[in-house]
């Protein structure tokens, strides 16, 4: 899981995702000077920074470096969505509280996100069986708690 980004950090991959081709220190730096005051060698070892970190990987070009993001933005915002969700002691009410902050139209994209993985109308509690995984052993003898998929985690009845 990626840790966040920093603010400055953001400010050099959202140039780089949204300009979408491999980019120069130089360009980055004089896109970010239209908002602040920065140096080359702050940009430079921001970007120096998200490349160890593999955010970005990097080709020479004589002197300097071309720089490309590794991953789009969405899977990074998916990333930290997923992270937060998967930490939360109750899933089921952090996602009741984050839906219950959702603007009409993140709602929509909601929507349409369960339309695309295959989700009839959002409803739907699983995803679509090529998706789900391989079924759990049919043993109806045991009882519901003893079954398990190959890794050892208990499968609800009727899974």
């Amino acid at each position: 899981m990626p840790r966040p980004l920093g603010e400055l950090e953001d400010a050099v991959m959202t140039r780089v995702w949204q300009w979408n081709r491999p980019v120069t220190v130089r360009e980055v730096l004089e896109d970010l000077q239209q908002e602040r005051s920065i140096a080359y060698t702050t940009v430079m070892t921001v970007m120096d920074n998200l490349h160890q970190k593999g955010w970005v990987r990097r080709e020479a070009e004589g002197r300097a470096y071309r720089y490309t993001a590794v991953s789009t933005r969405a899977a990074y915002s998916a990333a930290l969505m997923n992270e937060a969700w998967s930490t939360s002691d109750n899933p089921a009410a952090a996602l009741v509280a984050f839906f219950g902050m959702m603007s009409a139209e993140q709602r929509d994209a909601l929507r349409d996100a369960f339309r695309i993985v295959g989700y009839d109308d959002g409803s739907a509690a699983e995803p679509p069986a090529e998706s789900a995984g391989p079924p759990p052993a049919e043993t109806p003898s045991e009882p519901p708690a003893a079954e398990g998929d190959s890794a050892g985690r208990g499968v609800e009845p009727g899974r």
